[in-house]
């Protein structure tokens, strides 16, 4: 089989890019290992999809690279898949941090896809793995499960390996390579912590409590909910840190975020001097996270009054400086997202393009560029999607003339 296109991985950068270029008139394929189309779409936000973000700016990415991603985001921005949303009648709604949401379901998004393929005659080739592929003369062939194929440009747009149960491979990685392009090491982002015992024996009980914190680790800090889990911490606020956290080093939680000492805590104490520590800190905070810090010996259940001014804020502290050490984190099967990937050293920032090997390109997850989570990564898939397909059409038609 020879077509003009061959696009691996029926995602989010995937789906649009192939829908594109088949719009301009190009011949495209695309293949993938799984049985539907856009999966990682349908599982991401609730169910919901959290398809951009209203706050869109190269400092929510982390690249090896940082300045590697702005030249796509530039040229393809929010608006610009906003108005794509707002074509199909896609109704959606603003959470917090200016992250937008579909009203119904995230299969809004992939049938808007789908549309936009079949209105460019898009081939799409559901269960078939790419296993090998060689460069040749005119493009490249692809060994894969359903025999040889041939194409003229390949794009990679295979994801990386967060969600191992949707079927995600490292063979983006591997063609990669094949062409000694480098790979920045991989690891899981966006993704809960695992804690050490006894710190989980204590804080599982918790499991299923959110409250809002803020988590520092060095220099980056999140203002949003923490979530206990069985297993350890996770939440948005958890989830973010991750992206930054480095083995071994310990995480500080403010559970206090939107209180000071003089003007709300020390105030709070002294309207209730004579009731228990427990039962004060019960106000602000749920009560069974206060029995929890009691049994951690983080706090003593002695009456308000029994503390003098020093004891105040060194309890004050506690609260609002409380270092945790994480055991590691669940690994790319709870993982949003895969830090790392192909070096953007090795691509066009205008194009996608790899610089070492003509008609190859990588877009989405598969590269080194990373996004908060909010929405920033599927954006990055229509950013890098709509770069790499302007490119491709711009160079056929060139040759062409």
């Amino acid at each position: 089989m020879q077509t003009q296109i061959t696009i691996v991985g029926a995602g989010a950068a995937g789906l649009f890019c192939a829908g594109l270029l088949g719009q301009k008139g190009h011949r495209v394929t695309v293949i993938d290992n799984g049985k539907k189309p856009g999966r990682k779409i349908l599982m991401s936000g609730g169910g919901k999809c959290n398809f951009t973000n209203l706050d869109m700016d190269a400092h929510h990415y982390i690249s090896e690279n940082r300045h590697f991603c702005k030249s796509a985001l530039k040229r393809f921005n929010q608006w610009d898949f906003i108005q794509l949303v707002n074509q199909y009648h896609i109704a959606y709604h603003e959470k917090d941090h200016g992250q937008l949401f579909c009203d119904n379901s995230a299969k809004d998004i992939v049938d808007m896809l789908l549309s936009e393929c079949q209105k460019g005659k898009v081939n799409l080739m559901m269960q078939t793995q790419l296993e090998d592929v060689e460069a040749v003369e005119d493009g490249f062939k692809l060994q894969t499960s359903q025999g040889m194929m041939s194409c003229q440009n390949l794009i990679i747009a295979t994801g990386g390996l967060s969600m191992p149960a949707l079927g995600m491979t490292s063979i983006g990685y591997k063609v990669a390579e094949k062409f000694s392009i480098p790979i920045v090491p991989v690891k899981a982002g966006l993704v809960p912590f695992t804690l050490h015992k006894p710190l989980l024996d204590v804080l599982s009980q918790l499991s299923g409590i959110a409250i809002p914190v803020e988590v520092t680790y060095e220099r980056m800090q999140f203002k949003e909910n923490l979530l206990f889990t069985h297993r350890g911490l996770s939440g948005p606020a958890i989830l973010q840190i991750s992206n930054y956290w480095r083995v071994g080093e310990p995480i500080t939680i403010n559970l206090l975020p939107d209180m000071t000492f003089e003007s709300s805590f020390k105030p709070l104490l002294e309207k209730n001097r004579n009731q228990t520590l427990k039962n004060c800190l019960a106000q602000i905070l749920p009560k069974r996270v206060v029995e929890a810090l009691i049994q951690l010996d983080m706090i003593t259940d002695i009456t308000v009054k029994q503390l003098n001014l020093h004891q105040q804020q060194r309890l004050f502290d506690t609260l609002t400086k409380w270092h945790i050490v994480p055991n590691g984190t669940e690994g790319y099967r709870t993982a949003e997202v895969t830090l790392g990937g192909v070096s953007t050293d090795a691509l066009s920032s205008k194009t996608m393009a790899a610089k070492s090997q003509p008609n190859l390109y990588f877009i989405g997850e598969v590269m080194d560029v990373t996004g908060w989570l909010g929405g920033y990564n599927f954006q990055w898939a229509w950013s890098s999607a709509f770069a790499c397909a302007k490119a491709l059409d711009e160079k056929t038609v060139s040759h062409q003339c």
